[in-house]
């Protein structure tokens, strides 16, 4: 199993999630974060000072899906795909091992679980 991260434009949300639908995948998860990559901020959101530096962040998404081995090349494509603009900024998709999964209500573990 794999859990696959993706840091995203907030705009995108949609198109994302149709596309992840398309592939049957039916859990993920999302969170608004702020943050800044290579551009440094360009465009920005919002800026904070934090000891003493000026920090500039732009909002992003965090959407987090655990699927099984077999799915990641297809939801890897699908996500690249929905995401992008061709402009700066349009975020990066993280792959992580995933060695158990249990499901709270039922014991299910791995495979089943999700």
């Amino acid at each position: 199993m794999k859990k696959v991260e993706s840091i995203v434009r907030t705009a995108k949300l949609e198109d994302i999630v149709k596309a992840v639908e398309e592939l049957d995948i039916s859990g993920m998860s999302m969170s608004p974060i702020a943050g800044y990559g290579k551009q440094k901020g360009q465009d920005l959101i919002d800026s904070d000072i934090y000891e003493g530096n000026e920090i500039k962040f732009k909002e992003k998404l965090k959407i987090e899906i655990v699927v099984e081995d077999e799915k990641v090349d297809s939801l890897l494509d699908v996500l690249s795909e929905a995401a992008r603009t061709d402009k700066i900024g349009d975020g990066k998709i993280f792959v992580y091992t995933v060695d158990q999964v249990l499901r709270i209500r039922t014991g299910e573990i791995n495979n089943e679980a999700i």
